[in-house]
C-alpha cells in the first residue's frame, strides 16, 4: 500500500514537472516572440492615422448603442445570480471576479453581434488598409481590387472585396467558451486561466484574413497556428483583456485588428517563421529557414 501511495506521489510529481516545464517554454516562446506588444503598436498606430478612423467612425453610434445596452442587461439580469454563486468559493473577492466574468460575457455577446452584423466589412477593410499602408498591396490585391491614386490615403485605395471576409464566430467557438465558463468558480487562478484560454482562442482568429489573403487551407493554418501556440495565445489574452473594457471594446476591436495587420505586414515583408524579437521588439527578425 505504501508502496502504491510513493508511486503514485512521483507519478504525480512527474506530471507536474512536465507541465510546469511546458508552461515556462511557452511563456518563454511567448516573451521572445514579442507577440503580446502588438496589440498596444496597434493602439498607437491607429491614434496617429486618422485615415484608418473612417471604418470605425462610420459604425460607431450603431456599435455603442448596441454595447450599451447588453452590457445594461447583463450587469441587470446576470451579474447578481453569478454574485451570489461565486461568493461562496471565491469570498470576498467575489464582486470583482463576477464584474469580470460578466464583462467577458458581455463582451462575447457583443463581438458575436457586431462581428456578424455591424462591424465585419469595416474591420477587412481596416485591417487590408494596414497592409496597403505598410507597402503590402501585393498580398492585399489576392483578395480585393485596389483602385490607383490616393497614395497618402490608403483607405481611398480599398476598391471591392473579391474574398470573403473574417471568418464569423462560430457554434464551436461559443460552446467552447461556455466549457470554460465553470472555471470562474476557481478564486482568482480559474478566472486568470479563463482568461487565457479565451485569449488562446482570439489568437487562433487573429489572422483569418492574412492566411485567407495568402491563399492557405485549413491544414496550412493549423500547421502554423499549432508551431506558433505561444506568440498567438499572447497576442490573444492581450487583445481579450483590452475588449473586456466596457465601451471602449468597440475600439479596441479596430486598434487590435491593426495590430494584427501590423504584425502580418512584418512576417510578410522580412519573410519570417514568426516575429521573434532578438532582444528587443526593434531589432531583426528570425529568417525563415
Amino acid at each position: 500500500m505504501a508502496g502504491t501511495v510513493e508511486n503514485a506521489k512521483a507519478k504525480a510529481k512527474e506530471v507536474a514537472s512536465e507541465d510546469f516545464n511546458k508552461a515556462r517554454s511557452l511563456a518563454e516562446s511567448a516573451a521572445k516572440s514579442g507577440a503580446y506588444l502588438y496589440p498596444i503598436k496597434g493602439i498607437f498606430y491607429f491614434l496617429s492615422h486618422r485615415s484608418l478612423w473612417k471604418p470605425l467612425l462610420s459604425k460607431l453610434v450603431p456599435t455603442l448603442s448596441l454595447s450599451a445596452g447588453v452590457i445594461a442587461f447583463m450587469f441587470v439580469f446576470a451579474y447578481l445570480p453569478q454574485l451570489a454563486v461565486l461568493v461562496f468559493v471565491n469570498g470576498p473577492l467575489a464582486a470583482f471576479t463576477t464584474i469580470l466574468l460578466t464583462l467577458s460575457e458581455s463582451s462575447t455577446l457583443i463581438n458575436i453581434i457586431s462581428r456578424n452584423f455591424l462591424l465585419q466589412d469595416a474591420l477587412v477593410d481596416t485591417f487590408d488598409g494596414v497592409l496597403v499602408a505598410r507597402n503590402q498591396t501585393g498580398v492585399v490585391s489576392e483578395g480585393r481590387q485596389i483602385k490607383s491614386g490616393n497614395f497618402n490615403d490608403p483607405m481611398a485605395k480599398m476598391g471591392k472585396i473579391l474574398k470573403s471576409p473574417f471568418e464569423k464566430f462560430t457554434p464551436k467557438a461559443l460552446i467552447r467558451y461556455v466549457m470554460y465558463l465553470p472555471l470562474n468558480f476557481i478564486p482568482v487562478v480559474g478566472t486568470v486561466i479563463f482568461v487565457l484560454l479565451q485569449g488562446r482562442s482570439r489568437g487562433d482568429s487573429v489572422h483569418s484574413r492574412y492566411f485567407q489573403l495568402k491563399k492557405w487551407n485549413n491544414s496550412q493554418r493549423e500547421q502554423w497556428l499549432k508551431e506558433h501556440t505561444a506568440p498567438y495565445t499572447a497576442f490573444g489574452t492581450v487583445a481579450t483583456l483590452l475588449e473586456l473594457v466596457p465601451f471602449a471594446s468597440i475600439l479596441f476591436s479596430f486598434t487590435n485588428t491593426v495590430g494584427a495587420a501590423l504584425w502580418a505586414a512584418d512576417i510578410e515583408a522580412r519573410d519570417t517563421t514568426m516575429t521573434e524579437v532578438q532582444g528587443s521588439p526593434g531589432e531583426e527578425l528570425k529568417k525563415t529557414t
